[in-house]
């Protein structure tokens, strides 16, 4: 029990009117145990994103306070001053999530800088072939003829296009930041600095080292160079976006916290590329994370066990000074105590069920209720605004009768404001509207003459998470963990993890299996029938 008292928070702080002894080992034993702590988040590196506002009014998105029923029409800004306090491990973090930061924008545009020159490179090459005769040697060239100035078209064109393949192919907006290089794309710029230093090297010895004369020569010697960059391209189209086309794999993609599962048909990727497009498809099908509803069900499993005291029956009681029968008759008394309350927990943990069905039923009641009373009240507020005609809005009115639709929908939100906002509160999706994107999603509606079930689906059934506000997944940082090289292709049997900061995607690679396809042929004139009749029926 010492050990215990020891490491929770309770006993150390109301243990402090105890002995001196005990107080100063458990203040060592805390103190050990925050220093092991604070090693041990030194050694992490995590990158945690911004904590999204609390919306709807809520100081926290978990908590249960109450709210004004006037939302929307009572609506106050509270400013001020909040005092925080940040201990050494805090600062700790900060510092490495600061220079995570740092070092991955270095890494980013270092790639950048290292694409830009060696594409500065690959362009330059052919034109200073084709001009640096001319500059170092001009008098001892031969005249270059038409075949040579046709040449020189050529060349022209095939920069051009090879200068538009390589904007379509590699100067893209960046989707995310990779852990690892990319290392097809890494081969393949290896591969273009070695076939350019070649051709240079065989420039230098074999054309500028002697002072060839033969220009047409020199000019071909550009244009194959032009001819074998283009195949390259070829080559990088194949590795990097004709490769990954056909699937090959299967992937199970499960939620780690309520269990929701997609699956997903993946080619020939490594794992950190299979991961990017799993977040991409996350972003997509998934419905919304809604860390209040489990909490919700955390609570009322917690609700339930605190009930539930469990003794020691086989422990050994307290001695007492006097011995003889009445004592052994209080020792028997004890046990048999112990065992009818270890009886009563068990019976009640039996009847759990029945109050986790009651509850849930009367949740189920209660949405239906709020959800009834959201439609009319959403119903009744559309049916005061009515667009107006071309013929209305050539009659001049007067300047209040005429509204935008922001204006509209701030006349009409009222109306229904309440009746929203208990049925979010209802349904724990409070933390994921804002007061502001309903009324744009309202002007938005009114904008394209949207019926009332159309506005109201974003708040009845729970949407994917991009169809929430940007500060839901914009910042958000995923860490893979993955016990082979997340550069390795995936393989039957591969397990990976996405985490984040309230849930992690738990993936399972299968490879597709093979599909053997067989043909038969049925003949068209084989399709005849006889009709059989018996007395009993009435044909």
């Amino acid at each position: 029990m010492d050990t215990e008292s020891t490491y929770s928070g309770y006993s150390y702080y109301s243990g402090r009117s105890r002995g001196s002894h005990r107080h100063g080992e458990r203040s060592r034993d805390h103190h050990k145990s925050r220093s092991k702590d604070g090693s041990r988040s030194e050694k992490s590196v995590t990158i945690n994103a911004p904590p999204a506002e609390p919306l709807l009014g809520d100081s926290s998105v978990l908590g249960e306070e109450v709210q004004d029923d006037n939302w929307g029409e009572t609506t106050t800004a509270v400013t001020g001053t909040s005092e925080h306090s940040l201990s050494q491990e805090d600062i700790v973090r900060i510092t490495k999530d600061l220079e995570d930061s740092v070092g991955l924008d270095c890494r980013r545009y270092f790639s950048l800088t290292l694409a830009v020159v060696l594409g500065l490179l690959v362009f330059l090459t052919p034109l200073a072939f084709l001009a640096l005769p001319h500059l170092l040697w001009p008098d001892k060239l031969l005249v270059c003829g038409t075949a040579c100035e046709g040449l020189f078209i050529s060349v022209a064109f095939k920069l051009l296009i090879l200068l538009l393949a390589v904007w379509a192919l590699f100067f893209r907006a960046p989707r995310a930041g990779l852990p690892r290089v990319f290392v097809f794309r890494a081969l393949l710029a290896v591969l273009v600095l070695l076939f350019v230093v070649s051709y240079w090297l065989f420039y230098g010895v074999r054309i500028m080292d002697s002072q060839d004369e033969n220009y047409q020569g020199i000019v071909q010697y550009a244009v194959s160079l032009v001819d074998a960059l283009l195949f390259i391209h070829y080559l990088a189209i194949v590795l990097l976006e004709l490769r990954q086309l056909q699937p090959a794999f299967s992937v199970c993609v499960t939620r780690s916290t309520d269990g929701e599962t997609r699956h997903y048909n993946l080619g020939q990727l490594s794992i950190q590329r299979a991961a990017l497009a799993i977040i991409e498809n996350y972003y997509r099908d998934f419905s919304v994370h809604n860390l209040a509803l489990l909490t919700a069900s955390k609570s009322r499993a917690a609700k339930h066990l605190a009930g539930l005291k469990v003794y020691n029956v086989d422990g050994e009681f307290p001695a007492t000074p006097a011995t003889g029968p009445g004592n052994n008759a209080a020792t028997g008394l004890a046990h048999s105590q112990s065992r009818a309350m270890i009886a009563a927990a068990a019976r009640r943990r039996d009847t759990n069920h029945n109050e986790l069905y009651y509850e849930e039923a009367e949740h189920e009641r209660r949405v239906r209720k709020r959800k009834a009373r959201l439609v009319v009240a959403v119903e009744e507020a559309f049916t005061h605004v009515k667009r107006m005609q071309e013929e209305e809005q050539q009659q001049k009115k007067a300047p209040g009768d005429v509204m935008d639709p922001r204006e509209a929908a701030q006349a009409i939100f009222p109306s229904m404001a309440r009746s929203l906002q208990k049925y979010l509160r209802t349904t724990r999706q409070q933390h994921c509207h804002s007061m502001e994107s309903i009324q744009q999603h309202l002007a938005f509606c009114i904008t394209n003459n949207m019926t009332p079930k159309a506005f109201l689906e974003s708040y009845l059934t729970p949407g994917p998470t991009l169809q929430y506000g940007r500060e839901r997944w914009l910042a958000r940082q995923w860490t893979l963990v993955s016990e082979a090289s997340v550069t390795s292709g995936l393989k039957e049997g591969a397990i990976f993890l996405l985490k984040c900061i309230d849930f992690s995607l738990v993936v399972t690679a299968k490879r597709i299996p093979y599909i053997q396809l067989s043909e038969e042929f049925i003949d068209p004139k084989s399709h005849k029938f006889v009709l059989r009749l018996q007395s009993e029926t009435s044909v």
